[in-house]
C-alpha cells in the first residue's frame, strides 16, 4: 500500500470520527441543571458553533487529511487522542489500542497523590526520606543527591511529574501502591490503564502476561486523555464513594497543575505550541512526557483561546532511536499537536485559563465507568 493511498484513508476516518463528534455535539445534554449557571454560560459561549456533518469538512478545515499526512509520513506507528472539551470535536487514531505509557502513567500517580490530599489521607508537607541504595539511574536529579535526605510529599510529586524523576516516582509509589492506584483507575472505568511496577525494578508478585511486553505501564491514548482531563477538571471522586470536598480539591488540583504547566521537557506537544517567553505568566499547555528508546509519547491540556484542548498522542515502534532534539518520535508529536491546535484554536492559547476547572461548568455526578475490581489486566 502507497503512503498516499494509507493517508486518504487515515484522513477519511478521522473525518468521520470529527464528524461524528460534532452530531454529538448538537445533542449533547446540559451539564448542569441550574438554569442560571446555564444561562451565565450561554451568554458567554454564544459564538461557538456546532457544525452539522454536512459541513463538518467546512469548520475543520483540512485537519483530518493534515494528521494522515503526518503519521503515514512517520518512520514508526502512531496513536492519539484528542478532544475540545468545551466543543466535544475529536480526532483519533488507534485510540482504543494499549500502547506502552513509559512516564505517561505518572499522571495516574499525580492523580492519587491529589485524591489522597484532598481527602486528609495525605498532605504536600508530608516527610519522605530516600534512603541509601534507593535511587534508580535514568531521568531525573535525586540519584545525584548524597542520601539519606529528607523530602515533603510535593517535592517528590514535583521531581516526578516536572523532570519525569524515576527515584521520586518510586518514593510516590512506596507512598500510593500500585494496587492503591490500579484500584482507582478500574474504579474510574479505565479498564487498560495499569501501573504495574517501580521504574528500573523488577516486577514483584503476580504479573499479567503482558507485563513484560508494556513495562512500567499499560494505557490507550483515549483512556489516559479521560485521566488528564480529570486532572484538568478537577474531578477527584470516586463512584459510590462520599465527595471531596470542593474547596480542598480546588487547593491540590492547582498545585497538580501548577506540576503540569512546568513541564520540564516541551520538545512534543509544547514545541511549536509555546511560541512566547511564559515565564512570568506560565505556559499554557499541562503535559506530562514519556520515552523510551522506541517510543515518544505526551498527554496534555492546552489552554486553547477557544476552549481546552486535551491531547494523548503516542508513537512507538519508532526506527528513530536516538535521543536527540530532533527525534522523529518527538517531532511527530509535535506536528500532530500542531494540526490539531491551530484548527480548533486558530487564534492561540490563553495562559490565564489553565486553571482546575479550566473554565468548564462541573459536570452532574460522576461519569467514571464500572468494572469488575477484582479483574486483572489482559
Amino acid at each position: 500500500m502507497t503512503r498516499r493511498l494509507q493517508a486518504n484513508r487515515l484522513a477519511g476516518a478521522l473525518l468521520a470520527a470529527v464528524a461524528c463528534s460534532t452530531t454529538q455535539a448538537q445533542v449533547k445534554p446540559a451539564l448542569t441543571t441550574d438554569a442560571a449557571l446555564q444561562a451565565k454560560a450561554a451568554a458567554q459561549t454564544k459564538a461557538v458553533h456546532y457544525p452539522s456533518p454536512a459541513d463538518a469538512a467546512t469548520e475543520i478545515g483540512d485537519l483530518p487529511e493534515r494528521l494522515a499526512d503526518i503519521a503515514v509520513a512517520h518512520h514508526g506507528k502512531v496513536a492519539l487522542y484528542a478532544v475540545q472539551l468545551n466543543t466535544y470535536k475529536t480526532a483519533a487514531m488507534d485510540a482504543d489500542k494499549p500502547v506502552q505509557t513509559a512516564s505517561t502513567i505518572k499522571l495516574a500517580l499525580l492523580w492519587e497523590a491529589e485524591r489522597q490530599v484532598a481527602l486528609g489521607k495525605a498532605n504536600w508537607s508530608d516527610k519522605i526520606t530516600l534512603k541509601p541504595g534507593e535511587s534508580v539511574a535514568g531521568s531525573g536529579v535525586l540519584h545525584f543527591l548524597d542520601t539519606p535526605v529528607t523530602l515533603t510529599l510535593k517535592d517528590v510529586a514535583t521531581m516526578m511529574v516536572i523532570v519525569s524523576d524515576n527515584t521520586a516516582t518510586n518514593l510516590m509509589i512506596d507512598r500510593f501502591p500500585t494496587a492503591e492506584v490500579d484500584a482507582d483507575m478500574l474504579a474510574l472505568g479505565l479498564e487498560q490503564t495499569w501501573l504495574y511496577k517501580k521504574v528500573m525494578k523488577p516486577a514483584t508478585g503476580p504479573m499479567p502476561d503482558d507485563q513484560p511486553k508494556f513495562g512500567l505501564g499499560k494505557t490507550t491514548p483515549r483512556q489516559i486523555a479521560k485521566l488528564m482531563e480529570r486532572l484538568g477538571r478537577c474531578q477527584l471522586d470516586l463512584p459510590n464513594t462520599p465527595p471531596v470536598d470542593p474547596a480542598k480539591a480546588n487547593a491540590t488540583c492547582a498545585i497538580g497543575l501548577d506540576m503540569l504547566r512546568n513541564q520540564f521537557y516541551r520538545d512534543t506537544v509544547p514545541r511549536y505550541l509555546d511560541v512566547v517567553d511564559s515565564i512570568e505568566q506560565g505556559s499554557a499547555i499541562a503535559s506530562k512526557t514519556g520515552s523510551l528508546n522506541a517510543t515518544r509519547s505526551d498527554v496534555a491540556i492546552v489552554a486553547g483561546k477557544s476552549g481546552p484542548i486535551v491531547l494523548a498522542i503516542y508513537t512507538y515502534d519508532n526506527d528513530d532511536q536516538t535521543w536527540t532534539v530532533d527525534n522523529e518520535g518527538e517531532v511527530t508529536v509535535a506536528k500532530l499537536a500542531q494540526a490539531i491546535v491551530s484548527t480548533w484554536s486558530p487564534t492561540g492559547t490563553d495562559a490565564s485559563k489553565l486553571k482546575p476547572g479550566l473554565g468548564l461548568m462541573p459536570t452532574v455526578g460522576s461519569s467514571a465507568g464500572k468494572r469488575n475490581a477484582t479483574a486483572t489486566p489482559q
